[in-house]
C-alpha cells in the first residue's frame, strides 16, 4: 500500500505512524508498542518508508493532534494523510475529523470490499466537493486542505489485523 501511494501520489517518503491505542477500538489485547514496532520494520522493507513512534513520544491519543503537531514543528514539507476505504467509512467516528480534513490533503487507498460504504459515509459525503479526480492524485501533495483523493487499482485486502495469526502473533515476513 504503501509503495503504490508513493508511486500514484509522486511522495518523496511514506511514514507509518505507530499508535500506542487507537481509542475507536479495544486495545486490550493490542501487542506492546515495541514488539508492533519491531515487525512494522519487518515489513517495511524500501528505504521510503519510515516507521515512527512519534505519538508515544509526543503523548498524543488523536490524529489531530499528531498532524498538528507535525504542521507546526516540521515546516516546508507537504504531508498527505493516507488511509484506507475502511478508515473512510468510519472518520466521522474520528475525533476533530473535520479539523483534520482541513489541516492535511487525504488519500483514501481503495481496500474492498468496503469501497462503496466508504463513499458513502458522512465524512465523504461531507468532503465531496473537495474530492479531486484519481487521475490527478499525483498533485494531492501541493493541495491547499481540505482536498482528497480515492485511489483505486491496487485490490489487497490487508490490514494490520490481518498481517497477524490467529493466536495475536506476527505472521513472518513472506
Amino acid at each position: 500500500i504503501s509503495l503504490f501511494a508513493i508511486k500514484r501520489l509522486k511522495l518523496d517518503r511514506v511514514w507509518w505512524l505507530l499508535t500506542p491505542g487507537n481509542p475507536l477500538k479495544d486495545n486490550g489485547r493490542l501487542h506492546g508498542l515495541a514488539e508492533r514496532a519491531d515487525a512494522a520494520l519487518d515489513v517495511a522493507d524500501d528505504p521510503r518508508i519510515d516507521v515512527s513512534c512519534l505519538e508515544a513520544v509526543i503523548g498524543t491519543r488523536y490524529t489531530v493532534d499528531t498532524i498538528i503537531h507535525l504542521r507546526r514543528r516540521v515546516s516546508g514539507v507537504h504531508f498527505v494523510w493516507i488511509m484506507g476505504a475502511d478508515n473512510l467509512a468510519q472518520f466521522h467516528r474520528w475525533q476533530s475529523w473535520r479539523r483534520i480534513a482541513a489541516e492535511v490533503p487525504i488519500a483514501v487507498i481503495d481496500r474492498p470490499p468496503q469501497s462503496f460504504r466508504a463513499l458513502a459515509a458522512p465524512a465523504a459525503q461531507a468532503l465531496a466537493r473537495y474530492r479531486l479526480p484519481e487521475n490527478q492524485a499525483a498533485r494531492l501533495a501541493d493541495q491547499h486542505a481540505p482536498a482528497w483523493a480515492f485511489l483505486t487499482g491496487l485490490k489487497l485486502d490487508m490490514s494490520s489485523t490481518g498481517l497477524r495469526n490467529p493466536d495475536g502473533s506476527w505472521k513472518a515476513k513472506k
